[in-house]
């Protein structure tokens, strides 16, 4: 078998073994088009909008050995800051301590992060960059406009800022259209335990691994 010619880097966003995949399997034209229309190096307007609306995203990170890690991080609408076309920024709330994604974020700024909409777009945004931790009070040195939150459990223990280098959409045939429960009556939240200690609250021993489950 003749081996595959190199990809070209330089002009396509994506990595080599995507490029060397597409050329394996048939879908370089594919995309290509796709790169050429909606792979972005910043956030456009109606991106911008998007992320404002967002109350959570799954973020991937991965330490200098390439060994990954991926969670979940939730807050109120626009928890996720835009902070211009080129930079995001969102609070590390207190969790359980092991900060694993912090920790490989130190080693690897290398960051992505995918945003679904399930509610009301049933759309998705993937954001692709570099991030670095920041102080609180450093962050707002710079960007005095960033909220304060009045739940304990929802303040800003440090921010994550996250320079852009992609943005693309996920495509919605396969996303879900979900609904929100109703909260109940006069609760001021949606029974959701922010910043909790309480291993009940938490989930507890769900999956039994404390038990020593087999």
């Amino acid at each position: 078998m003749e081996p595959l010619p190199e990809p070209r880097p330089e002009t396509l966003p994506g990595s080599d073994g995507e490029h060397r995949l597409q050329q394996r399997l048939g879908t370089s034209g594919r995309a290509a088009r796709f790169y050429d229309d909606q792979v972005l190096s910043h956030v456009n307007a109606r991106m911008r909008a998007f992320v404002a609306r967002q109350e959570m995203f799954f973020l991937a990170t991965a330490d200098r050995h390439g060994e990954c890690d991926s969670t979940f991080r939730a807050g109120p609408p626009g928890f996720l800051r835009v902070l211009d076309e080129r930079t995001l920024a969102y609070p590390e709330y207190r969790g359980n301590g092991v900060l694993a994604s912090l920790g490989n974020i130190e080693e690897n700024p290398h960051v992505a992060i995918l945003m679904v909409d399930f509610f009301r777009d049933r759309i998705g945004l993937h954001v692709n960059g570099r991030a670095r931790v920041v102080d609180d009070a450093a962050l707002r040195a710079v960007h005095p406009a960033l909220p304060v939150d009045d739940m304990p459990g929802r303040r800003a223990v440090v921010w994550v800022e996250v320079t852009v280098e992609e943005a693309y959409i996920h495509c919605a045939k396969h996303i879900p259209h979900l609904r929100k429960v109703t909260r109940e009556t006069g609760r001021d939240d949606d029974g959701r335990a922010w910043g909790t200690d309480d291993t009940r609250r938490k989930g507890g021993d769900f999956f039994g691994a404390a038990a020593g489950l087999p």
